[in-house]
């Protein structure tokens, strides 16, 4: 990819919402990121797993991404066994024209996906789809969390 996303914020996945499973499996992707990947990308997307969670990628952002851990891994052997467990576990999920992906007992398992409520968060170059129990268990933030948060926006200079 030439022109670097982080600069390109109609690039970016934002927000969240909460979706349902169907029995196959299936997702429904929120509409302003399938605008997203058609304006920018193109429907096929790379989903791994990730520390209780699915991460997917637009395929430009998962090559990227793979260009640049394989670059590294030169510098920092101990990447190794996380690339192997990121680029081992990655599979390839287009779009269907109902804008769902099916998402493979093996990576509903992997992800962590224990129900069919579903939590998909975006994170800029990329989104996330959690277990609803274990989006409000471990990321919903508290009263203390905002204040920390707070504290590390001013020590930051952005509040």
């Amino acid at each position: 990819m030439t022109d670097n996303p982080i600069a390109s914020p109609a690039r970016h996945f934002r927000g969240r919402s909460e979706h349902s499973l169907d029995g196959k499996g299936r997702l429904n992707i929120p509409t302003r990121f399938r605008e997203i990947l058609r304006e920018h990308y193109d429907e096929r997307l790379m989903v791994t797993p990730w520390h209780q969670c699915l991460r997917v990628y637009p395929v430009a952002q998962w090559e990227e991404l793979e260009r640049n851990l394989l670059a590294n891994r030169q510098s920092q052997p101990h990447m190794g066994k996380m690339i192997r467990y990121m680029l081992g576990g990655v599979v390839e999920c287009p779009l269907d024209r109902q804008g769902r992906i099916l998402l493979s007992p093996k990576l509903r398992e992997e992800g962590g996906l224990a129900g069919r409520e579903v939590v998909i968060t975006g994170v800029m170059t990329y989104f996330e789809i959690l277990d609803k129990q274990t989006w409000e268990a471990n990321n919903k933030p508290t009263a203390a969390d905002f204040a920390d948060f707070e504290v590390s926006l001013l020590k930051s200079g952005l509040l």
